[in-house]
């Protein structure tokens, strides 16, 4: 059945009201994208942090409603609601179902991370490189909400957990948002993996997935007011720098003595309070850096 697609422009720090504005308006999903993305697969899609929903300074709203809904009527809702919302970037287009899975799915192709993790949709074959015993290959789906890797913080993630020997470990993903990262850990050998997120919907993905991966005996995931009191040896926390900043105790509780650590979610120039922040526990902090984000990594001091 066709949909009817309302997209229009705002300001991060406005993404909350008019979410929620399009949700009581009748929008079946509500999508935020990058604006500055200039094609499909220039486009990511943040994991959820703990605590907050990260996003880019400027957002582009992307909403699907019931083909019938009268558009001039639903923009003119949206401004009594509140007069900031951006009339002036707003645009239609009706889009039938399979069209819309399809350009979702269509942005996804298998991605290499590390020497040999992959990320692989479903509907793929293995590549040639990943059709191997050595291979640590998740199957993941793109979500409107999670992660799927195409984004430089979890990349960034991926590869320092393809770097590390895990065999045996249990691995913390501190805002797990799709799993992906606790999921990656677990073929790339690690005993357990525990994911942690505030959002219901992030835990269901997580679950989700694990189960499509065969590792639903593997994976533990929990809201924070229920995650267990444990430490680790390997934990990852991919998040904004505001959060990172207020969790910093919480995390360094979390990692074992001579453990490690990466954090990210973190834009170039937010680093430096980081580092200063985190070097009350952690030796050897790493800066690692692609496009516009940051990864910092370190070991727990005994």
């Amino acid at each position: 059945m066709p949909q009817l697609e309302l997209s229009l422009r705002c300001r991060a720090t406005d993404e909350p009201w008019l979410e929620r504005a399009l949700h009581d308006l009748g929008a079946m999903s509500v999508t935020l994208l990058d604006p500055c993305a200039d094609t499909p697969e220039e486009q990511s899609i943040l994991e959820p942090g703990v605590g907050e929903m990260p996003l880019w300074p400027d957002c582009l709203v992307v909403a699907l409603f019931e083909t019938g809904v009268p558009r001039e009527a639903l923009l003119a809702a949206l401004e009594s609601i509140d007069p900031r919302v951006d009339l002036a970037s707003a645009s239609f287009r009706v889009v039938d179902d399979a069209d819309w899975v399809r350009a979702w799915m269509d942005q996804f192709q298998p991605m290499r991370f590390g020497r040999r993790t992959w990320i692989v949709p479903s509907d793929h074959a293995l590549p040639a490189e990943a059709d191997s015993s050595e291979a640590a290959v998740v199957r993941l789906d793109p979500g409107l909400a999670f992660g799927s890797g195409t984004h430089a913080t979890t990349a960034l993630c991926l590869e320092w957990l393809d770097g590390l020997d895990l065999a045996g470990a249990t691995v913390l993903d501190f805002g797990c948002g799709s799993g992906i990262l606790a999921l990656a850990a677990l073929k790339l050998g690690a005993a357990r993996a525990v994911g942690v997120d505030n959002d219901p919907q992030a835990i269901l993905a997580s679950r989700e997935n694990a189960l499509r991966n065969g590792l639903g005996g593997r994976l533990s995931v929990y809201l924070p007011p229920e995650e267990p009191q444990a430490v680790y040896p390997v934990v990852v926390a991919n998040i904004l720098a505001v959060a990172l900043d207020a969790l910093a105790e919480t995390l360094a509780a979390r990692v074992a003595p001579g453990g490690r650590i990466a954090l990210s979610g973190i834009l170039a120039g937010q680093e430096d309070a980081l580092l200063q922040r985190y070097a009350a526990w952690f030796d050897a902090l790493h800066v690692e850096q692609r496009g516009d984000w940051v990864r910092i990594d370190g070991h727990r001091r005994g």
